[in-house]
């Protein structure tokens, strides 16, 4: 079987942050069953192109789903469950805010098979998290953490932010400390952008933000003092103890297949990318679409699409039958853009790329293709190349952009 990921969209928040740009907004009991109802509907109509895949990872993000009620999160796994095909060791992760998990919302994820959480703190100073509207303060964060510990959760991500309005180097330190005292098996360190249309960035003259040596300053110390502890660094902004590199993400690094639920939720299966509408009411029709067609029929189509063995056939089918259901911006990627995709976002990982993946996955060798850019980027010490491995050095992670934008023709 292939193997597949899903990612569950939940787009709902006490409150929104004011670097926030995520599809997300505060919402009722009644529009969050609402919600999970249209939720429930997709995962049905979407399940039957999927028999032939095992679902190795599922992601909870949002917005904020821990906010939902308990029984809400369960009815989704509940139906996961019930139409796909689910790996005995499948890594489960909830995406979690300080404040909005109980003790027996906690132990309800465990008993519903969630055995990853991902804290959102950014940050253990109170001043810091005020600034940029997070809901919590560093002792919410605190009992939260205590309280997963206490019902059970062995694998816990905790999500840092550093050049924050009236961050110091000082103080982000301090809360890289803080944080490895907890001993979480996996940290997430992001540097804030400021995105165009969100309060921090029309506010944005309000604050005083760290200049580029300390933002730089920051960047340094987080591999530094994360490294010092024992926390591999795995992907430009992740760090994880041993053996607990997520796995979910790591698909997305690889290309490997992954379909999202929910609004404004990203897909891509056997090279075709798609998304969800990002309104509710064009989700709701999206959803509604097929199940109120000719169900045979529907089902049909699905059993037909799994039988077709010839790739540029099925991706033609699937791509047509996404489009006419309301699916947005679906693209069937060429040769190019998928050897472009496999490079840029293979070196994310230190790992780096698999050369001969490469070429049996394209036909051709990365030297034919990208052999100029590969050549200078490991005479200027920007790229290593050990075998047919390719990874960023040091220097390379430090301005992996450019490195990046060198392989999109």
């Amino acid at each position: 079987m292939k193997d597949l990921s899903i990612y569950i969209h939940i787009p709902f928040c006490v409150r929104k942050c004011l670097y926030c740009d995520f599809l997300s907004a505060p919402a009722c009991n009644g529009e969050m069953r609402s919600y999970v109802n249209c939720l429930l509907r997709e995962i049905e109509e979407q399940s039957i192109f999927y028999g032939d895949h095992r679902v190795v990872s599922i992601f909870l993000g949002g917005g904020t789903p821990s906010l939902l009620p308990a029984q809400e999160t369960g009815r989704i796994l509940e139906r996961v469950r019930a139409r796909f095909s689910l790996a005995e060791d499948a890594e489960i992760t909830i995406e979690c805010n300080p404040g909005t998990a109980t003790a027996e919302k906690l132990k309800n994820y465990i008993t519903y098979g969630i055995n990853r959480l991902s804290i959102g703190l950014q940050s253990t100073d109170d001043r810091e998290l005020e600034r940029i509207g997070r809901i919590h303060n560093y002792r919410d964060f605190l009992e939260t953490y205590e309280l997963a510990r206490e019902e059970g959760f062995r694998n816990i991500n905790i999500d840092l932010m550093a050049a924050l309005p009236g961050q110091s180097s000082a103080s982000y330190r301090k809360t890289l400390e803080r944080v490895i005292a907890l001993s979480p098996e996996h940290i997430s360190a992001y540097s804030l952008i400021l995105e165009e249309g969100t309060l921090l960035y029309v506010n944005r003259g309000l604050y005083t933000f760290p200049d580029e040596d300390e933002e730089r300053e920051m960047y340094e110390l987080t591999e530094k003092v994360l490294g010092e502890a024992r926390f591999h660094r795995y992907e430009i902004s992740n760090y994880a103890q041993a053996g607990y590199e997520c796995r979910h993400n790591k698909v997305y690094w690889r290309r490997g297949d992954y379909v999202g639920f929910g609004l404004g939720a990203s897909s891509m299966v056997g090279n075709v990318r798609w998304k969800n509408p990002d309104t509710h009411a064009d989700y709701a029709a999206c959803v509604e679409k097929p199940m109120a067609a000719d169900r045979a029929a529907h089902i049909a189509e699905a059993e037909r699409m799994i039988r077709i063995k010839k790739e540029e056939l099925w991706t033609e089918a699937f791509a047509k039958l996404l489009r006419q259901t309301g699916r947005c911006e679906v693209q069937p990627l060429t040769l190019q853009e998928q050897m472009e995709e496999f490079m840029f976002l293979g070196l994310r990982l230190t790992e780096g790329v698999d050369l001969e993946e490469f070429r049996r996955c394209f036909g051709k060798t990365a030297d034919e293709i990208y052999g100029k850019q590969m050549r200078d980027f490991v005479a200027q010490g920007l790229l290593e190349r050990e075998g047919q491995r390719l990874r960023l050095t040091p220097r390379g992670i430090d301005v992996s952009n450019v490195v990046f934008a060198s392989f999109l023709f």
